[in-house]
């Protein structure tokens, strides 16, 4: 066998690892590009240590230990991503006013095609999908990141307390220790479950609920809109601070700070196991539809409870393969 066999073999064997251990790294980290980042640092770690891979556990378990030393080193600087309800209180909309703050104060939207693996049990892939959405990885946020590698090692991933233990170079009783307070602070934070009747896949009443959303965002409706929005339902807009509660606030803001997105396009994609859209509003310049967001919805009872607007679209657009402009229809031209 060539050296040019070998390489390739272990290339391909490294890169079948890539959407589970991104899915682990954005658990960690809560960026999509510092996770990305963090798995190709694991991978070329890997390929360069090869070597030295004595085969004492499965070059699975070795991976995980490696990007667990990545991410915890990425971590040390103690940066916890958040929502903006994370850091401030809610905005009357009389008061709103649009404060960015830096791209690193953020939780970040992923994709589900690059952090959730192909799994034939729904089971599995329902824990997979619950623990990507961002209610449940602001929390995982708030968590010293030893306790974070634990929590998900051990709640997501499955692993016995022994497996972990070893990966960490700890004891059985230090990992037990430490998901049990991680459970305690996950506890206290808990959210009032806005995404958790989320079935997967959609049942056919949170289809027609989707369904009404976009026929009432595309047509501006308000009256429509706020028929679909649970009383306590939230907006964000990260990079900026703001975020709105209640229907009256969130469509006031709508028509009036926000009254250039009237007409816009909707497309579905999907992110952070909830259902999703890719935002373009009118251009009045060029023509056609510029983008503006991937919005990402939380439900509950029937209604939407969240409204999470990520408007870095130069970062995000790119990130869920989505063009950078629709053109207008023909009806719409005329």
């Amino acid at each position: 066998m060539t050296n040019g066999t070998v390489t390739t073999e272990l290339d391909s064997a490294l890169e079948k690892h890539r959407p589970e251990l991104t899915g682990y790294c954005y658990r960690m980290l809560g960026s999509s590009f510092e996770a990305e980042d963090a798995v190709q640092d694991t991978l070329v770690r890997a390929w360069r240590s090869y070597d030295k891979f004595e085969g004492r556990s499965s070059l699975r378990s070795w991976l995980y230990r490696i990007a667990t030393n990545v991410c915890l080193d990425m971590l040390t600087a103690g940066n916890k991503r958040a929502r903006p309800m994370d850091l401030t209180e809610a905005t009357p909309l009389a008061q709103a006013a649009l404060s960015p703050r830096p791209d690193h104060t953020w939780l970040e939207p992923m994709p589900d095609a690059r952090v959730l693996p192909q799994t034939a049990d729904p089971a599995e892939a329902a824990v997979a999908k619950e623990s990507v959405r961002l209610a449940f990885m602001a929390a995982l946020q708030q968590l010293p990141p030893k306790q974070r590698a634990v929590l998900i090692l051990r709640e997501v991933l499955a692993w016995k307390a022994s497996e972990v233990a070893e990966l960490l170079g700890t004891s059985v009783a230090s990992v037990n220790s430490a998901l049990q307070r991680a459970r305690a602070t996950l506890a206290e934070r808990a959210d009032r479950g806005a995404d958790a009747a989320v079935s997967d896949p959609l049942d056919e009443e949170q289809q027609k609920l989707l369904e009404r959303y976009v026929a009432a965002f595309e047509g501006y409706d308000m009256t429509a809109l706020t028929a679909l929005l649970h009383e306590d339902a939230v907006m964000t807009m990260p990079p900026f601070d703001l975020w709105l509660a209640g229907p009256a606030d969130i469509t006031g803001f709508m028509t009036t700070l926000g009254a250039a997105c009237a007409g816009s396009r909707l497309l579905p994609v999907q992110a952070n196991g909830l259902p999703a859209f890719a935002h373009y509003k009118p251009d009045p310049e060029a023509g056609g539809f510029a983008p503006w967001a991937v919005q990402v919805l939380e439900i509950s009872d029937g209604r939407i409870t969240g409204f999470h607007c990520f408007l870095d679209t130069k970062r995000w657009f790119p990130l869920f393969d989505l063009p950078l402009r629709l053109e207008a229809e023909a009806d719409e031209v005329q």
